[in-house]
């Protein structure tokens, strides 16, 4: 996946001379994860662009830039690091299409590695998507694979709006294939059945749309057939691929590494409760991280929701 994303931002760089990269260590280095190797020496530094340690600044630039015509790709290093760039990003990224009355377009596309998995220290795992899919104006995105990764980077490059493009870190060097001709006849914002089934509906994005298919393969054998949906787009989410399974299924499961509290399967459980109550067959569970801050690398593998938890509320699910 690393790789693919690589090469989606090479092909971005090489097909728009207003596009740019930017972030620490993103050019000599090749970034922290190797992502953005080589680029720097092929676009020159005034493309590629080695930044301060310093994510408001990288922000507040790049959104000066989108501004005046370019297209930023800023790399936020870790999760965790974010934070210094929220007042940027929901204040002015944001709102500015909106404060203009459309008249001033933002295309600037923000990639944060985020999630766990990696056993690493303090504020390099984490999972801050809701904050910004509950911030109007932003688009929120998650790839599960090589090929959604290579396209979908360059997907969020080419939109007018301003992207948070979230990588799942510890998918970084799993392998899969990746036709770099003909694009996927899905949009940006479009949900794909992952895995198709009758019994149960299996909602997830991110990292975990790997560990939702190993759930699913282990009901399968148990004679209980899961259909695991990867949402892709966490801002929009496309409620209409989830609502068409529910309605066959009657039942839900939604699972994320992020809490549980007020996470993004709040806002589906909701919407689609509305919208398929006379076809739930029972509640809808939710599978995610618990209400405190990311443990430390040796408490990771109890927070983190594995394929026990998630066949857990399968199970459950499958048995009301």
């Amino acid at each position: 996946m690393g790789a693919a994303i690589g090469a989606g931002l090479r092909r971005a760089l090489d097909a728009d001379p207003t596009v740019l990269l930017m972030g620490e260590d993103v050019g000599r280095l090749g970034g922290v994860f190797r992502v953005t190797e080589g680029l720097q020496k092929d676009f020159g530094a005034k493309r590629v662009i080695d930044t301060p340690l310093a994510e408001s600044g990288i922000i507040g630039t790049a959104f000066g830039m989108a501004l005046r015509g370019f297209r930023p790709v800023c790399e936020i290093q870790f999760d965790g690091f974010i934070y210094p760039a929220f007042n940027q990003i929901v204040a002015q990224v944001a709102k500015i299409h909106y404060r203009t009355a459309g008249a001033v377009q933002m295309p600037l596309t923000i990639r944060v590695p985020y999630g766990g998995g990696l056993g690493a220290v303090e504020h390099h795992a984490e999972s801050p998507e809701a904050y910004f899919a509950h911030t109007a104006g932003l688009r929120v995105v998650t790839p599960s694979s090589p090929s959604d990764a290579y396209w979908m980077i360059q997907e969020s490059i080419a939109d007018d709006d301003p992207v948070l493009f979230f990588e799942p870190k510890r998918r970084y060097w799993e392998k899969g294939p990746v036709d770099t001709v003909t694009a996927p006849d899905i949009s940006l914002h479009q949900a794909r059945i992952a895995h198709p089934g009758g019994d149960v509906t299996l909602a997830v994005y991110g990292a975990l749309v790997a560990t939702a298919l190993a759930a699913a393969a282990h009901a399968g054998a148990d004679g209980l057939s899961v259909e695991v949906i990867d949402l892709r787009s966490l801002s929009p989410i496309d409620f209409d691929t989830i609502e068409e399974s529910v309605r066959r299924t009657g039942r839900l499961v939604i699972a994320h590494e992020a809490p549980v509290f007020l996470g993004l399967g709040a806002e589906v459980a909701a919407r689609i409760t509305e919208r398929c109550f006379f076809q739930m067959e029972a509640p809808v569970l939710r599978v995610g991280g618990f209400h405190i801050p990311y443990p430390a690398s040796r408490a990771e593998s109890h927070y983190v929701p594995d394929t026990d938890r998630i066949l857990d509320a399968v199970y459950r699910v499958a048995a009301l």
